[in-house]
């Protein structure tokens, strides 16, 4: 669920989707959301049947299942090519490769490998060793060594290019996957990456940082009055800052996405800051000042950062699996609930004798009818069905000596704090406040 995006982003930039289904247990809720992007991009589909070496696998029933979701299979008269395929013994593979052809020629799958080159950014990161890597798919045009690429606000000179083999590239031909060296920050993912001259470059990030301001100018002014209240309304929940720091690119996006939904009917989470590669002494700082606990994902801090973060008592909380960062945010907000409690009357007393004794007030002589009488509870004296004062149990004795709690049965004097107005008969119920979440 959390990488619904990047799923999305894949069908959006293939020509052809490969579906892969497994035959031994068929559809599954993410191959139906993997069908859903597919149709949305409108790009013709393969159904790779993985599996089929496996006791179990019904590629048939496979078949039948995907005709609910308007993907006929060829041999059933429709038009989804479907391959019987098992990834772990190679088998139809050579299948496989073909159909990809095939579709690629009905479809008159091309592009002009003379064209300034435009790629799509897949994924994007902080390499230790190697600067801001980007891997990205050439859509159009040839991408070489040392053109000046742009992407959204990034930009850069390519200094490096390594196929998925790692081999070093001198030029990337379309449809050609490649990771690229030489961008001086992290380009978004999902975003195009153009080949332009330096100086057009430099005026189009120009432009866009002047846009992305405006929009940012437009959210924060021209405020409706019903808008101002709902913001108001809204900032009555208790805000949980986070920082996010991932070893991607695509997971800082899709954790960001995720835990940003989570909340409770007092807290909810905000994410203040995320960001890619190990944890920095900026990072550090900035939970610092915004109160906030730094979620990393597969990231670790650098020395000067776990410096102020022990200075400072940061939390650093370091995961490997999405749901788990889910399952401790849910959990820690449930803690900053604020207590409810609803009052439970626990026992009664009845008024006999009143002592009247200078130092202290007037001390209710008292019978317990029923339950139990505890000192510090919550006291209502009732007098027939009114009630006459809501008040405290100040002190309970029993004969000349101090007690905590005594039960239905007994005798007691009981001193009601900063009320003296009692009589014979009335009633004292004893309230406990039970807290109810």
């Amino acid at each position: 669920e959390a990488f619904t995006a990047m799923r999305m982003r894949g069908a959006m930039v293939t020509d052809i989707a490969i579906l892969v289904v497994a035959a031994d247990d068929g559809i599954m809720p993410q191959t139906i959301e993997a069908i859903k992007h597919i149709k949305t991009a409108k790009v013709p589909v393969i159904v790779a049947i993985n599996k089929i070496d496996k006791p179990e696998a019904n590629a048939e029933r496979v078949k039948q299942q995907l005709t609910e979701y308007d993907l006929l299979p060829e041999e059933w008269g429709g038009d989804t090519i479907c391959v019987p395929i098992s990834a772990k013994n190679g088998t139809n593979l050579d299948k496989l490769l073909e159909a990809i052809l095939l579709v690629a020629e009905m479809q008159e799958l091309k592009a002009d490998p003379c064209a300034m080159a435009t790629a799509d950014i897949i994924e994007s990161k902080i390499d230790k060793g190697r600067g801001v890597v980007a891997n990205a798919i050439v859509k159009t045009g040839t991408l070489r060594i040392g053109d000046f690429i742009v992407s959204g606000v990034c930009s850069g000179r390519v200094r490096a290019m390594v196929d998925y083999t790692g081999k070093n590239l001198t030029e990337a031909t379309p449809s050609t996957a490649v990771s690229i060296l030489g961008f001086t920050d992290v380009p978004e993912v999902g975003d195009t990456l153009y080949v332009v001259d330096e100086k057009m470059a430099k005026n189009i990030i120009e432009e866009r940082m002047r846009t992305i301001q405006i929009e940012k100018t437009k959210q924060t002014t021209n405020v409706s009055l019903e808008s101002f209240l709902q913001q108001t309304a809204g900032s009555e929940l208790k805000e949980y800052n986070v920082i996010i720091k991932a070893d991607v690119k695509g997971s800082a996006e899709a954790i960001k996405q995720t835990v940003e939904k989570i909340h409770n009917e007092e807290v909810k989470v905000v994410v203040i800051s995320t960001g890619v590669g190990n944890i920095n002494e900026t990072d550090a700082m900035l939970a610092q000042a915004s109160h906030a606990v730094i979620i990393a994902f597969n990231v670790k801090p650098d020395a000067k950062a776990r410096e102020v973060a022990d200075k400072n008592k940061l939390e650093i909380k370091q995961y490997k699996i999405i749901y788990d960062i889910v399952d401790d945010l849910n959990a820690k907000i449930a803690t900053m609930i604020t207590p409810k409690y609803e009052d439970v009357v626990v026992g009664h007393a009845e008024i006999r004798q009143i002592f009247k004794i200078s130092s202290k007030g007037n001390i209710a002589g008292s019978y317990i009818l029923d339950g139990v009488i505890t000192r510090g509870f919550k006291a209502r004296v009732m007098r027939g069905k009114a009630e006459v004062a809501v008040t405290e149990i100040e002190t309970l004795q029993q004969g000349k000596d101090e007690a905590k709690t005594l039960k239905a049965g007994y005798e007691c004097g009981i001193k009601l704090k900063g009320f003296n107005d009692i009589m014979v008969g009335d009633i004292i119920e004893c309230v406990e406040a039970k807290r109810i979440n």
